[in-house]
């Protein structure tokens, strides 16, 4: 059987994920990848924890973002952009960390990233 990388996760996946990664997501990360991780017009693609998504992969862009790029570890890169991320820490706020120095800027909740980010670019 051949996996769909662009389906909506499981409880079950989401689950796995964390478990994989050794952190709980914030429950608006969750209903995020539920909701299909809808970024509207914005050119950037989210992780999914679905198997088969290849560059996509949770897993991978954390373990990459973490052991490579020197992200804390405190915080889920959840989008790649250019060696930064976009990351989401445990009381759910999106940050955009940088090689470039600490995280800027900071989004005190996925609605407001979303709103001001991703519904921006439309």
């Amino acid at each position: 059987m051949r996996h769909d990388p662009f389906r909506v996760p499981t409880d079950a996946e989401i689950d796995a994920a964390e478990q994989r990664l050794g952190m709980d997501f914030p429950e608006a990360y969750r209903a995020f990848l539920k909701g299909g991780s809808d970024v509207a017009d914005a050119h950037f693609e989210p992780a999914v924890v679905l198997p088969g998504s290849a560059d996509l992969d949770l897993i991978d862009m954390a373990h990459t973002a973490w052991k490579r790029q020197g992200v804390p570890r405190d915080l889920l890169p959840f989008i790649e952009d250019n060696g930064d991320y976009f990351c989401v820490n445990a009381r759910g706020q999106v940050l955009y960390w940088s090689q470039e120095g600490p995280p800027q800027p900071r989004w005190s909740s996925f609605k407001v990233w979303h709103e001001q980010v991703c519904q921006a670019a439309e």
